[in-house]
């Protein structure tokens, strides 16, 4: 028996380098309206097509094979290092980007729908290349939810127990893998077709729309602008706000939505706990912002309640310089670059759930000092959560911090400061863009060694595939018969 069939793994990867491909020809009608050099794309699409038929080559003609635990979790990984690693081509044959590991942390930022740019002059990007950088948000959040709803439960991790506890998601939504993913995807448009038309009715052109619409649905963060979108309407901030808003909840509660299943929607403890969360440190935000500045109720409110959204939902759009906030305001939103938003959403970082699971342990735990001989069980969505389920997420938080302070220590090692390391670290591994320091919004990680950015990359990855899905191919059980 072997452990892991590589022809399985080989042929997945194959097809991810035949989706990327595509993307890259995606890009071509950009390149034309706008009279750009289309060679970088057409390049990068055969180079990639050409690696895509080697790879199916070498996994040989035999009929595929139902792929195991172990090859669920390796070809996961392998697929986003795959993907990343080619997407640094329109950067370098562009000559966007001159060196691989500015590239690939730029591409690592796209895909994983982190939003920190290495990129000192977004500005004079071309307009395709600009268009690509966006895009490979929108590709990675489309991926997430796949990935998260779809291929986890199936492979039994730790990301589909969070969604789905102890039943299948697919049985909840529809019996065909195939059908959820048309549904999610339905949803996806959905949201970025509304968004680009709301945006196109205030200033911003048609180009600038899709791009951070691209940006907010997938909760990415790359904009088309130096200052992100603080130079824009009050207008189009409040649009961007709504729709990260709403990106930061499970699509599967769209899905009921749109089913008039109101009762699961009403059940979805997650979904109210993120709704409350953003009201109370929007609100607090806010009042720091009133009470210590000379900004007016509505001013505030846009600002607050925006860069809290663009936080929690791991987002990274910015519509002012918040370091120049007040020092109460720096204390809020690094506590919500550990936040995340909801599980089976385009978003990064701890999440949600595993919040909500924490705050009712601790409850227990207090009930049990008080009445030692009470029975106690922790319930989500009405459904009690088994106590391998709470461990996992338990685990995964204990992980979590574990894999940031390691990185911090890291970083500060090759001579970056405490608060530009630690606040790098925790951006890059929640997926959340920019942080504080030398990393704050109105800087670029350009200047950082790259050694710096090859370790802020895998950062990004590893906080994406939900930490334990890489973390495991290293484990002695995992190479075990």
């Amino acid at each position: 028996m072997k452990l892991v069939n590589p022809s399985s793994v080989l042929r997945i990867l194959g097809n991810i380098l035949r989706i990327e491909s595509i993307a890259f020809l995606c890009c071509l009608p950009v390149a034309f309206i706008y009279k750009e050099n289309p060679g970088p794309f057409i390049f990068s699409a055969l180079i990639s097509i050409v690696a895509a038929e080697g790879l199916f080559m070498l996994s040989g003609k035999r009929k595929m094979e139902k792929i195991s635990t172990r090859e669920g979790f390796l070809s996961v990984t392998l697929a986003w290092i795959f993907l990343t690693s080619f997407g640094t081509l329109p950067y370098l044959l562009s000559g966007a980007i001159h060196d691989f590991p500015a590239a690939f942390f730029e591409s690592a930022s796209g895909f994983t729908t982190t939003g920190s740019t290495a990129v000192a002059n977004v500005e004079g990007l071309p307009y395709s290349i600009l268009f690509w950088r966006s895009f490979t948000h929108w590709i990675g959040g489309l991926g997430i939810i796949m990935l998260v709803i779809i291929i986890m439960p199936s492979l039994g991790m730790t990301g589909g127990q969070l969604m789905n506890l102890e039943s299948s998601l697919k049985s909840k939504i529809h019996p065909r893998t195939q059908g959820v993913g048309l549904r999610l995807l339905y949803v996806y448009l959905g949201l970025t077709i509304t968004e680009t038309l709301l945006l196109c009715l205030g200033e911003m052109n048609l180009f600038d729309s899709i791009c951070h619409t691209f940006g907010s649905v997938a909760t990415g963060g790359f904009s088309t602008k130096n200052t992100s979108l603080s130079g824009y309407s009050a207008y189009s901030q409040y649009i961007v706000m709504i729709f990260m808003f709403l990106s930061g909840i499970s699509f599967v509660v769209f899905y009921y939505l749109v089913k008039l299943n109101f009762r699961k929607v009403r059940q979805d403890e997650e979904m109210w706990f993120y709704i409350l969360t953003v009201l109370f440190f929007g609100t607090l935000a806010m009042s720091v912002l009133v009470a210590n500045t000379t900004r007016s109720i509505e001013p505030a409110f846009r600002e607050g309640f925006f860069q809290v959204i663009s936080i929690i939902t791991t987002t990274g759009y910015i519509t002012t310089d918040y370091l120049l906030w007040p020092p109460a305001g720096h204390v809020i939103l690094f506590i919500l670059l550990f936040a995340g938003a909801s599980t089976g959403s385009t978003t990064g970082s701890i999440k949600m759930a595993r919040h909500l699971v924490v705050i009712k342990n601790i409850r227990n735990v207090m009930t049990k000092l008080i009445h030692p001989n009470v029975i106690t069980q922790i319930k989500l969505n009405n459904k009690p959560l088994s106590d391998t389920a709470n461990i996992s997420m338990l685990s995964f938080i204990t992980l979590y911090v574990f894999i940031f302070i390691i990185g911090t220590i890291l970083l500060v090692i090759l001579n970056i400061d405490l608060i530009t390391a630690g606040s790098a670290v925790a951006t890059s591994l929640g997926n959340a863009g920019p942080g504080f320091g030398s990393a704050g919004p109105m800087f670029h990680y350009g200047v950082f060694s790259s050694p710096v950015k090859l370790i802020l990359s895998f950062l990004m990855i590893i906080g994406r595939l939900e930490i334990i899905t890489v973390f495991v191919l290293f484990s002695k059980s995992f190479w075990r018969l």
